[in-house]
């Protein structure tokens, strides 16, 4: 198998998305991390819509390149809660995405509750 570690990651993650279910009154966090950035997303799956996106590259969530990946990844969890909050959206469930719980993942679920998020 050529991408082996990415089909690791994707099966893990189709086995996490058949137990977690995201609805409009508890969508599900859906995170997404690449070598660079980090986005996060709030999906009620029961229509099938992305409710709110935040990532690292969105204007003014990650206000200095110089901090790092991890405090990046905190940033962009407050700034899905504060988006959350605005749409009244107190609680979700979150899918890590195949990923550890750990590093980056975990601080942007770290930053979401910080922000006011119940999960």
């Amino acid at each position: 198998m050529k991408f082996k570690k990415e089909n690791r990651r994707r099966r893990i993650h189709y086995r996490v998305r058949n137990k977690i279910k995201g609805t409009a009154e508890r969508p599900r966090i859906s995170v997404f991390r690449s070598n660079k950035e980090i986005y996060a997303q709030l999906v009620d799956d029961r229509n099938g819509h992305t409710l709110l996106a935040a990532s690292s590259l969105d204007a003014g969530v990650v206000p200095d390149t110089s901090i790092n990946k991890t405090e990046q990844a905190k940033l962009v969890g407050k700034a899905l809660a504060e988006k959350a909050k605005s749409a009244n959206i107190e609680k979700a469930v979150f899918d890590r995405g195949g990923y550890l719980y750990h590093g980056r993942v975990k601080a942007l679920a770290e930053g979401a509750r910080e922000g006011g998020l119940q999960f």
